[in-house]
């Protein structure tokens, strides 16, 4: 018999982790992925169980889970290992800011805290709202996000939107609905021809080196280069499509497009 709410709940990537705690439904999680950073707690209380594309299934089935949260494609391998194995999987897809606030009160009625979601998705719309309706000089930042180096990938939909919401234009707007990264691939040369005035990079997890940016041929004109405005996002606050991209990831756009104005936090991470 299916146990409701879950009682034992394994989470494959990070999102649906800062989720739980943020809802207080934090002892409910016996396993979670090795990037699970948020809260910092979090690595001492729970026992790891997966990178992304991979996980210990046997380290799973002896946690007992009632439910296994999943994102993407990307886990359809492991979740149909675990679904052939008899555990109930939801699998979580969001792509936009939209599907990350779906993602939050979906979950919140997953483990019966509907109220509880509800109001914190709530409070992210708000928060976003307030940050979007800030006063900032008129011209906005052309600003090109990377989110891998060879090839050049763009920024997937939730940080093109929060782009715009920090008050910048993402030059490649046009892709960012493209869900797979092979169709968010771009060419030097019209990075190039954009003439960005900001770089943000966050290469899933691996360190950007600005350096190899700026010595990239034909990009010494590029304005964010000259003027070196370069700048790293860590993948684990804007590259996790959760709460982390709308407080801390959004915060850290904010503060490179505009390094002179305060930061507009209204809701901790």
């Amino acid at each position: 018999m299916r146990q409701f709410p879950p009682r034992r709940i394994v989470c494959l990537t990070e999102e649906t982790v800062e989720t739980l705690y943020l809802l207080g439904e934090q002892d409910r999680i016996v396993g979670v992925s090795g990037y699970a950073v948020r809260p910092p707690r979090v690595r001492r209380e729970k026992p790891r169980v997966s990178a992304f594309i991979s996980a210990d299934i046997p380290k799973i089935m002896a946690l007992k889970p009632d439910l296994v949260l999943a994102f993407s494609d990307l886990q359809a391998d492991i979740a149909a290992e675990l679904i052939r194995a008899g555990i109930a999987i939801h699998v979580f897809n969001q792509r936009d800011v939209a599907g990350i606030l779906a993602m939050i009160r979906t979950l919140g009625a997953l483990v019966d805290a509907g109220a509880r979601a509800d109001q914190l998705a709530r409070d992210y719309e708000k928060r976003l709202a307030d940050v979007a309706a800030t006063a900032r000089p008129a011209r906005k930042s052309r600003v090109y996000f990377e989110e891998w180096d060879d090839p050049l990938i763009s920024g997937i939909g939730w940080v093109s939107e929060l782009i715009e919401v920090a008050g910048g234009v993402d030059i490649f707007a046009d892709l960012r609905s493209q869900k797979a990264a092979k169709d968010r691939i771009v060419a030097p040369d019209a990075v190039r021809a954009a003439a960005p005035d900001v770089i943000l990079a966050s290469w899933c997890g691996k360190k950007v080196i600005a350096e190899r940016i700026r010595q990239r041929p034909g990009w010494s004109g590029i304005p964010a280069v000259r003027n070196d405005r370069i700048v790293e996002i860590k993948s684990a606050l804007i590259l996790q499509p959760g709460p982390a991209a709308l407080t801390d990831g959004l915060d850290a756009i904010v503060a490179a497009l505009w390094p002179d104005l305060a930061s507009t936090r209204t809701v901790p991470p």
